[in-house]
């Protein structure tokens, strides 16, 4: 009820734990705190926010417009309905080496359990789109050795996303990855990877877990959680993929409501009034205090 009784530095332990372990860590992204319930309940070991899906809940481009109050904002409201950690997307880190420790700090009193930091020039833009820019390898260095030093928690997971692969080449990106693990990097995003063998080369060259992007129609095939355990990924996300599957259906019920003048036809793919109410806990609340909160959900329809 209300939030996740877990502390912040036990989801940390836990995340880490689940990274020094064999097999592969599961993150879908959620697109809202409610999602986060239902990763959870589906048996996920983590929950990742992407910052695309932030921006695009905003209307906006994934291309550096969002400010860190917005995203540790939504930070804080994801990471408190889970009691699974969460890995944040903190872009460019929001600025100068300072900045990006004020960002470490903000981000870990939201709560979460991890965050990755990019090599992207800001603005940044998608990282499977084309015409990436990145930074040199002093300026990438720099914003891990701030996250790091900025860093109060040292549970907390500080990730280098590194987009040299799409610009430079994968032999460029395996010594960018290098050199952030070098700088204080506790694991590696190597972005928009283009093969198994990539990930395997990029496994081979670090001795820091490694996470794999499997966003739709991107520069990555969609490779299957086991294809990827069996190269030495450690940790794959999923960053899009629920708000695309949500907008898809939105939009074919807006589609439906125009043409027919009733959604009759989209209440059986809709989830129900009860199954909504046992998400968000209903009978806990009511439970809690009758003189506070009553109401009765004897009558509520499940159809």
């Amino acid at each position: 009820m209300l939030s996740s009784t877990v502390p912040a530095a036990e989801k940390r332990r836990r995340f880490r734990e689940l990274l020094a372990a064999d097999g592969i860590v599961r993150m879908p992204g959620a697109f809202s705190p409610l999602s986060t319930r239902l990763i959870q309940e589906k048996g996920f070991e983590g929950v990742y926010l992407s910052g695309a899906v932030m921006a695009n809940e905003l209307g906006l481009p994934d291309i550096g417009l969002t400010t860190l109050t917005e995203v540790a904002t939504r930070a804080a409201q994801v990471a408190s309905a889970t009691d699974l950690p969460v890995l944040v997307d903190a872009d460019t880190g929001f600025g100068e080496p300072m900045n990006v420790a004020r960002t470490v700090q903000a981000l870990e009193d939201a709560g979460v359990a991890g965050l990755h930091i990019e090599d992207q020039v800001n603005p940044k833009r998608c990282g499977h789109l084309d015409g990436k820019e990145v930074v040199d390898e002093r300026t990438a260095l720099q914003r891990i050795r701030a996250a790091v030093q900025g860093r109060r928690d040292p549970g907390l997971v500080i990730m280098a996303r590194t987009d040299v692969r799409g610009v430079e080449g994968m032999a460029a990106a395996v010594d960018r990855a290098k050199a952030l693990v070098d700088a204080g990097a506790d694991a590696v995003f190597p972005e928009a990877m283009a093969s198994l063998e990539e990930f395997a080369a990029m496994r081979a060259a670090v001795d820091v877990p490694i996470l794999a992007n499997m966003t739709e129609f991107g520069k990555s095939e969609l490779f299957t959680v086991d294809q990827l355990r069996d190269v030495g990924v450690d940790l794959v996300i999923f960053p899009v993929s629920l708000l695309r599957i949500a907008m898809g259906a939105i939009e074919r019920g807006l589609d439906e409501l125009a043409a027919s003048g009733s959604l009759q036809a989209e209440v059986p793919g809709m989830q129900t009034r009860a199954r909504l109410y046992e998400l968000v806990d209903y009978a806990a609340y009511s439970a809690f205090d009758d003189g506070v909160a009553s109401f009765d959900l004897a009558n509520n329809r499940s159809a």
